[in-house]
């Protein structure tokens, strides 16, 4: 079942929100295991067949309260030069993603996503915090890679350590993908871990 991307008004609006009020809560007490859609759908105040109706199942659900969890809150910060923005953008979501609700959130994000649209939103989200700060460099005429060099050198490299190969994995490592993209080297090689 296809969920509407642009956010809902009205009644549909605090339906989704009382959802995922709802679903947020219910994982801290009672843990994610035990959720089911009459358990979430009564401490929301609604039916279940309104969950049904408009998330399809449980797994859709969570997918899509996972898609709002990962959506950032703030604007990367500013801290005058690209690579200092870059690096403490990158330390950020590595600490986010890495943490246990992270790759929680980031599994739940990809399970209930038949079509793919959860990733995509997933994707423009971080794209769209470095384009805030790839903007800000090239207004303060620095040599700035483009979006999708920062992609594939700080946030692939990234996501696959931390959902594959996460064992000694740290900030440091973000820091040295940030260097990597930002100071190209002759090789083009991305750090090891």
């Amino acid at each position: 079942m296809s969920r509407e991307m642009v956010r809902p008004g009205g009644r549909s609006a605090r339906v989704q929100a009382s959802v995922h009020a709802a679903v947020r809560e219910l994982a801290s007490e009672v843990g994610r295991d035990a959720l089911t859609v009459p358990l979430v759908a009564q401490r929301a105040g609604v039916t279940p067949s309104t969950i049904y109706r408009r998330w399809g199942d449980l797994q859709e659900l969570m997918s899509d309260v996972a898609v709002e969890r990962l959506r950032p809150d703030t604007a990367p910060k500013d801290l005058g030069d690209l690579a200092s923005d870059l690096t403490a953008w990158a330390e950020q979501f590595f600490e986010e993603m890495a943490s246990p609700a992270g790759r929680a959130y980031v599994r739940d994000a990809l399970l209930g996503d038949p079509d793919g649209s959860n990733a995509g939103q997933c994707s423009a989200y971080a794209a769209e915090q470095i384009d805030v700060i790839l903007t800000r460099a090239t207004e303060r005429d620095e040599n700035t890679p483009d979006t999708e060099t920062v992609i594939d050198q700080v946030i692939a490299p990234l996501m696959y350590r931390i959902l594959f190969r996460p064992d000694g994995l740290d900030a440091s490592y973000a820091r040295r993908l940030v260097a990597t993209a930002v100071t190209p080297s002759r090789t083009g090689s991305p750090p090891t871990a």
